[in-house]
């Protein structure tokens, strides 16, 4: 009370500063997992070329040296980007092939990519376009050719018991796995139809067409050679 007035303390101003909320401070590793997202989305929706180092730091809230300090520059950032990306997707592929019956084997495999392209729509745009630099897991085309490696054996086990020249195997699987990632780069964009019903239109065309095979195809047209 000051000279017989009562005073309220909650009026009082405060001298209190208010506090700043604090900033999470990211780690290094969950700072270099951020730019990898970032840079997959940027690199995906606008190329290597079209893609700045500035606008990656500046997706990411931070200074370009901090995306330096991580990759040593674009480069090096989308380097691990399409590296991770082939990893993923082989390893997709490669554990799906459990089954026993061949034709179930494709189907994990058609199922498989289409799966990755499904989940990964963004990796796979990226890994379908010619990369600008040199990869250490190599190029699309040669992942493509790591997976038909993977259908290869299971080829020459069923050409073998059916009387057929395996050593024609590694052809077969070549044609096999690229008609699906084609297709694959073909839905990627349409989405249509359902991807059970694209896995199961591919391996009715490899299905039907590896069952009524000839050991010994012969050409009808005039050319020969």
């Amino acid at each position: 009370m000051i000279d017989g007035v009562a005073t309220d303390s909650s009026s009082t101003p405060s001298t209190e500063k208010p506090r700043r909320a604090r900033r999470t401070r990211m780690t290094g590793a969950e700072r270099r997992q951020q730019l990898l997202e970032i840079g997959r989305t940027l690199f995906a929706a606008k190329g290597f070329e079209g893609t700045s180092v500035e606008e990656i730091a500046a997706k990411a809230g931070v200074s370009k040296p901090v995306v330096y300090e991580h990759f040593g520059g674009k480069e090096g950032l989308y380097a691990v980007v399409v590296d991770r990306e082939m990893r993923r997707l082989l390893d997709m592929v490669t554990s799906s092939l459990t089954a026993g019956h061949p034709r179930e084997l494709c189907e994990q495999a058609a199922f498989a990519l289409l799966d990755y392209i499904e989940e990964y729509t963004d990796g796979f745009r990226i890994l379908v376009r010619d990369s600008p630099i040199p990869q250490s897991t190599g190029s699309f085309a040669s992942l493509i050719s790591d997976i038909a490696t993977q259908v290869e054996d299971i080829l020459g086990r069923e050409f073998k018991s059916r009387g057929f020249d395996s050593k024609l195997a590694p052809l077969y699987a070549q044609a096999l796995v690229g008609m699906v990632a084609l297709t694959g780069q073909w839905w990627l964009d349409v989405r249509k139809p359902r991807k059970a019903e694209v896995a199961a239109h591919l391996v009715n065309l490899a299905w039907h067409g590896l069952d009524g095979l000839e050991p010994k195809p012969r050409l009808i047209g005039h050319r020969k050679a």
